[in-house]
């Protein structure tokens, strides 16, 4: 999810996308992946019953820029789990304070801070921080508020230790939240905070984001990191390189527009070989969004093409409709997605897509998870660009 730079709205009609989908998460867990990686492994979660109105709701976080380097001797890579329910939101676990407090983050390659809750702010299951029970924390006593797509969070900055896997960054500023009162569907999610994987420039915080003090404290093998996002099956983000096993093509590679949020130039859209648009020359590529979001006047026409039917924000096809492929052109190449890529869930028999229309003020297509189960997308931080390869399917993490 993009933060509110974009002032994305808060609620949408499609914020409740299904009444029988539950709200999607994923857990994480760390293993030392050969090769010197740290693996970040996704995998399915369970959480309780919510009621209609929030059951699917999808979710919409933030994205961004710049590096910091350091030599090291000891470089490394780290794997995180990533577990996924429903294909709407994965998150895993990090360690924070001394000694170290798991608590369950978002990973969100729109945005760049990186906040958890604390004892006020933690509503439903998931793990809260304790600043303190941590023998090296320290209040900074500087407000911190964010606005995502999907609400709103207020806190305190603070610095603290905070740990991926082997990778440990002592004295890292980030955000200790007290009201989550705003964000959508809180009280029901497992997690407890935001990382965000974005770049410096449109972080709130004066200090360095999370992904570039790692690459500035020389732990990592290479800056980079690399995102698989299973379909209804674990996942992994790997800190310092790539994990192969889920890389099934060549990576195409696409330069960082800006040096805000992960965001390619897009050459076009096109639906099969009948329908083609032009007009938004920008994609982000963001983790932190369930869905496909796009400007609504191409939304809609692209839906129209379809023959999708607009219920209460939803876009529905009959799911014996033979459907071409939806692609996004750019970096030289056309990045399909078929129909069964794009349908999320079928009710009888229509079929609903995971599209969404936005507007938020300057035109732009969002690239949400639904892109990333199908393309293994590698963050390069070092040189500003974006790798894109096929994904291989199937449940073979360590």
């Amino acid at each position: 999810s993009i933060d509110s730079s974009f002032s994305l709205p808060i609620a949408s009609p499609a914020m409740a996308m299904l009444s029988t989908l539950a709200f999607a998460v994923a857990t994480l867990s760390t293993s030392a992946a050969a090769g010197g990686l740290l693996r970040v492994p996704i995998s399915k979660l369970h959480v309780q019953k919510v009621d209609d109105q929030s059951r699917g709701a999808k979710v919409m976080l933030g994205a961004a820029a710049q590096l910091g380097m350091a030599p090291h001797t000891a470089r490394t890579a780290q794997d995180v789990l990533l577990r996924n329910q429903y294909n709407f939101v994965y998150h895993g676990e990090i360690n924070v304070g001394t000694p170290g407090q798991p608590v369950t983050v978002i990973f969100d390659t729109g945005s760049s801070d990186l906040w958890v809750a604390d004892a006020r702010g933690a509503q439903g299951e998931g793990l809260y921080f304790d600043g303190d029970s941590s023998t090296t924390h320290d209040s900074l006593h500087e407000p911190f508020q964010i606005s995502y797509g999907s609400g709103d969070v207020s806190g305190m900055f603070c610095e603290d230790t905070v740990a991926i896997g082997q990778l440990t960054l002592p004295n890292l500023t980030f955000a200790l939240v007290s009201d989550t009162s705003g964000l959508n569907n809180w009280d029901v999610s497992p997690f407890n905070g935001i990382l965000g994987l974005g770049f410096d420039s449109i972080a709130k915080s004066s200090g360095q984001t999370l992904m570039s003090a790692l690459v500035a404290s020389g732990q990592l093998e290479r800056p980079v990191f690399g995102f698989y996002l299973g379909d209804n099956s674990p996942g992994e983000l790997v800190f310092g390189g790539v994990d192969p096993a889920h890389v099934a093509s060549d990576f195409t590679w696409v330069n960082v527009m800006l040096q805000t949020w992960w965001a390619v130039g897009l050459d076009s859209i096109k639906l099969g070989d009948v329908f083609t648009l032009s007009a938004t020359r920008m994609a982000i590529v963001d983790s932190g969004t369930s869905l496909l979001a796009g400007p609504k006047h191409e939304v809609d026409a692209l839906m129209a093409m379809m023959g999708a039917e607009v219920i209460q924000g939803r876009y529905l096809v009959s799911c014996a409709a033979r459907l071409p492929d939806l692609a996004f052109n750019f970096g030289g190449k056309a990045f399909a997605l078929s129909m069964e890529d794009l349908v999320i869930h079928k009710v009888g028999g229509f079929c609903i897509l995971a599209i969404q229309a936005i507007d938020i003020g300057m035109p732009l297509w969002i690239l949400g998870d639904v892109f990333m189960r199908k393309y293994y997308v590698q963050f390069d931080w070092g040189q500003k660009r974006l790798g894109f390869a096929l994904a291989a399917s199937g449940n073979n993490l360590v």
